[in-house]
Parts: structure tokens; C-alpha cells; sequence
């Protein structure tokens, strides 16, 4: 499979993304060649499991057993992962077209109503923006309910990020207060409490050889590594409420702002508080940003 590959540079970034494969990173680089997220060859790519970046909506992270109830109806969508789940939305292996792109911005736009087999009740659309300027990438998203009734939504970004480039673990730092007991499944299992002390990164840490896979929340929107001579902070609008921590299996680590908690549909419907489910109705969008800085000598 050869996949099409569109790339935006500035003076101090090169970003490649795949439209094809639901409009995700493949690589994003310092202009020195030093990796920003997690170095990807498009040789490698059958998902966006493999990209440095992916796409989350109409809904970010895991449903339990793939259904809900909304509106006083239960919905079944198909189940995506071995453990029974749906997981990540609908968007993130589909293609995406590209409808304007300039030296240093690119947009990528999607329809579920050109899917013939989309894993979602209701129609909607979805916009992702790629803006490189200075030592700064945006990417701003944009969900869309174009369907004739309302319906749960939500949406995240997932990137993923060197660790142990020239040899250093950075330290981690985000100001959350709570985060969420989880099963076997990563799902929660009720509201989020404080956090303890051993998952608390309001005192930088280095991640060492734990194994993270936590939503926070009560969060600010900042989150930082810093390796000593080089750092890059995180900058999400407000919108996105929480923030996935994951150490994934190649050594990369996962920063993910998201605008609900993991399985917040099913939450809701339980009576649980503080979950951000949103709902939108015909015509309404939900949207935000997301800022990386580079910051020191990449």
C-alpha cells in the first residue's frame, strides 16, 4: 500500500501527515531532524496505531462493551478490540480529504455520510487544521452534528512522544487533582477521586519504569517535558477537560487531551458527575485546539 503523504515545514518544524489514514501525524520533526513525537516510517503504517498522532471523535477512548444509552434508546455500536470494546471513535483509519494547504497550513476535512459503514449512530462531519509558525504546532478540530437529532459527543488527540532521545527520560509535569479508578479493561469505575501520590505529576517526575495508562482530570491544560536542555509544553483549550497518560509498549509516551473521561456515555447514564459528556444538536459543533512548543535546543 502506498500511502499519500502531505508535509508542512517552517523554520523550525517539518510535519508530515496522512490523509489517508483518518488525517494522522506521521512524523514530527525539530528543523535539526530531532524527533518531536515518536519517529515513524510510513513503511510501518497499516493504522493509525503505528502514525506519532491520531484523531479521537465522535468520541475519544474506550466504550464498555461497545454500547450506551442515549435519549432513552440503548445503542450497539460493533465491537473493535479483543476485550469487547469500541475504542477511539471513527475517524482515525478512515480517509480524509484534503481541501486547503499552504507552506505551513494544512486541513484535512471528513463526511460519515460518505461511509457506507461508519461505527455511529448519527451523521457528522469533522475538520482538523495542521498550523505551523515559530517553534509552535496547532492543530484545532472542529466535530460537527449534521444530523436531524442530537447526539453524545467528543472528541481527543493522541500523540505520542519520545522519551529517551540522547538518553534522558524527561520529567513530566501537569497540574491535575483527580483521576479515575479503572478495571481490567482501563475503564472507570466510578467518579474521579484525588490523586494519590505516586500518579501526582504537580512536582515534576520522570516516569522511570512505571506503567501508566490513567485519565486525569480537574486539569489545567498544560502538561511539559523537560529533558534539561530542551522541554515542549502542551497547551489544550479548555474544552478539553482531561488528560490520558499512557506508557506505551515501544517506550513512547502518550499525552492525550480529551473533552469527556474515558466511557463518559455510560457514565452519564449512571448518574456519574464530571464526566464532560457533551451533547450537540442538529447543526451545533463542538471544537478546540491543541499548541506544542518546542522549547531549548531541539
Amino acid at each position: 500500500m502506498t500511502l499519500e503523504i502531505q508535509t508542512i515545514s517552517s523554520e523550525a518544524l517539518t510535519l508530515d501527515i496522512l490523509p489517508g489514514v483518518g488525517a494522522s501525524v506521521l512524523n514530527l520533526r525539530a528543523a535539526s531532524g530531532q524527533p518531536v513525537m515518536r519517529p515513524v516510517d510510513v513503511a510501518d503504517v497499516q493504522t493509525s496505531s503505528q502514525c506519532a498522532s491520531f484523531t479521537l471523535l465522535p468520541f475519544s477512548n474506550r466504550i464498555r462493551d461497545a454500547r450506551f444509552t442515549f435519549g432513552g434508546a440503548e445503542h450497539q455500536l460493533k465491537v473493535t478490540t479483543k476485550d469487547g470494546l469500541t475504542q477511539h471513535g471513527d475517524v482515525r483509519n478512515r480517509p480524509w480529504s484534503v481541501t486547503r494547504i499552504a507552506d505551513t497550513r494544512l486541513r484535512c476535512d471528513f463526511d460519515s455520510r460518505d461511509v457506507g459503514d461508519v461505527n455511529w449512530p448519527w451523521a457528522f462531519t469533522a475538520r482538523v487544521e495542521y498550523a505551523l509558525h515559530g517553534p509552535h504546532l496547532d492543530t484545532s478540530v472542529t466535530l460537527t452534528n449534521v444530523d436531524t437529532a442530537a447526539m453524545p459527543a467528543g472528541m481527543g488527540l493522541h500523540p505520542y512522544f519520545v522519551r529517551h532521545a540522547e538518553g534522558a527520560d524527561p520529567l513530566v509535569s501537569f497540574d491535575a487533582a483527580l483521576a479515575y479508578d479503572t478495571d481490567d479493561r482501563s475503564l472507570p469505575t466510578g467518579p474521579a477521586r484525588p490523586v494519590l501520590p505516586d500518579e501526582d505529576y504537580r512536582t515534576p517526575a520522570a516516569v522511570g519504569s512505571r506503567t501508566i495508562d490513567r485519565t486525569y482530570t480537574a486539569w489545567d491544560g498544560v502538561a511539559h517535558l523537560d529533558w534539561g536542555t530542551r522541554g515542549l509544553t502542551l497547551t489544550a483549550d479548555g474544552v478539553f477537560s482531561h488528560l490520558v497518560v499512557y506508557t506505551a509498549p515501544d517506550g513512547s509516551l502518550a499525552l492525550e487531551p480529551t473533552t469527556h473521561a474515558t466511557d463518559a456515555f455510560n457514565l452519564a447514564a449512571q448518574g456519574v458527575g464530571g464526566t464532560d459528556m457533551r451533547v450537540l444538536a442538529p447543526g451545533q459543533s463542538l471544537a478546540g485546539a491543541v499548541r506544542l512548543t518546542l522549547e531549548g535546543r531541539w
